[in-house]
């Protein structure tokens, strides 16, 4: 019986409800901003634990803390079955595997998970069987082809999930590919099937791969934003987005934009709008978890764009009057101190990544930026900027 109840979708929101009641009786307060992260000060040190259904990931300064957390896991919902603890500086979370070995740094992979994708995948790869990058310069074009049958199409259907569930936590240098490769699951093609199989040699080449996080200061946090402007074939943009605190993106962001525009500049305003609600949320997160944000700072490579940005309707011409005036919402935050906007060089914009398929050098150098191989360098600001300050190393 405990079996059947477990697979029903009603016994998540009860579970959740019952377990936020019994942590909430223990003193730990919800972060409002995500419902599944709570803390608690224990010994003048946060105790934040978070969880996704019934696997929780708790951390503290002490391990004693966690000892006891432990012991009270097993009181109180041991009698269902033993609450198993893993403990250590590596743990398997969710598909994910966090390595905390080095000081200030987490590293994330899902090496199993892609070998298990590449294991399951209908055409066998050999070692040989490989690509250099996710997808081609012609990813967002739809050719006539001839459409998938339907176990085929299924199985497109199945991998893409699979990827889109990898791109989200600890591959996003696959995620301008995986966005393409969604659009099209209601009807995929033989071209569609192709570009997944890229997509498939490329995870093939770089199964090891994986995602290096560490922050300069968890207070200041920097956005990179970019447009690919009408490079769809119904001529919309696309927009990618990448938050980093220093060396890698814990947040990523590549998407279709809902509307068509009439200029890049254009474009690169609904791109910081589409980003907006992200980059608040973010902010607002941070503050709840004890760290106030200093700076929460939108990096643009389009200067017309960072004036709209700035100035709203007072530097908008007859070419964007036509944008519906939500799109300065951002311009209020600006006003409001919320959200400063800087300028960033195209050459240093690491969102590029996102907004269209790159392909060579510049491919790999974005990459190796996304997964934190490489540090991501403060871009050089000029005097149209809001200059952010300098701030000091904290972990």
């Amino acid at each position: 019986l405990m079996k059947a109840l477990y697979g029903m979708l009603l016994v998540a929101p009860l579970w959740y409800k019952n377990f936020r009641g019994d942590l909430e009786t223990e003193q730990y307060v919800f972060n409002p901003y995500d419902p599944c992260v709570a803390n608690k000060m224990i010994s003048k040190k946060q105790h934040t634990v978070r969880f996704h259904v019934d696997d929780l990931m708790a951390s503290h300064m002490d391990p004693k803390v966690n000892d006891r957390f432990d012991k009270w896991l097993n009181k109180m919902y041991g009698d269902y079955g033993t609450v198993n603890c893993t403990r250590g500086k590596t743990h398997d979370y969710l598909g994910m595997t966090f390595d905390f070995s080095i000081p200030n740094t987490v590293k994330v992979n899902m090496k199993d998970y892609v070998a298990n994708m590449l294991d399951e995948f209908p055409i066998h790869l050999t070692k040989d069987d490989v690509a250099p990058t996710p997808a081609t310069a012609d990813l967002f074009a739809q050719p006539q082809s001839v459409p998938l049958l339907k176990d085929q199409a299924e199985s497109y259907h199945t991998f893409v999930a699979k990827g889109l569930y990898l791109c989200k936590r600890a591959r996003p240098d696959t995620q301008t590919a995986i966005s393409a490769l969604c659009t099209r699951v209601k009807a995929p093609t033989q071209d569609d099937w192709s570009k997944l199989l890229r997509l498939m040699r490329y995870l093939n080449a770089t199964r090891d791969d994986e995602l290096i996080l560490s922050a300069d200061d968890l207070r200041i946090l920097k956005w990179f934003v970019d447009v690919g402007f009408a490079i769809h074939p119904d001529f919309k943009s696309h927009t990618g987005g990448d938050l980093t605190f220093g060396q890698g993106c814990p947040i990523s962001v590549s998407r279709k934009q809902r509307l068509n525009t009439r200029s890049s500049t254009d474009g690169e305003l609904v791109g910081g709008d589409d980003m907006s609600q992200m980059i608040l949320w973010t902010g607002s997160f941070m503050d709840a978890q004890g760290y106030p944000v200093k700076d929460n700072i939108l990096y643009q490579d389009n200067k017309s764009t960072i004036l709209l940005l700035n100035n709203g309707k007072s530097s908008s011409t007859k070419r964007t009057r036509a944008i519906n005036i939500r799109y300065f919402f951002l311009t209020d935050q600006i006003e409001k101190g919320n959200i400063p906007v800087a300028y960033c060089p195209t050459g240093s914009m690491v969102a590029d990544f996102h907004s269209k398929p790159l392909q060579g050098k510049l491919f790999k150098h974005f990459k190796r930026q996304i997964l934190g191989q490489d540090m991501i360098s403060s871009p050089i600001e000029d005097d149209r900027s809001v200059l952010e300050s300098q701030h000091s190393s904290a972990h």
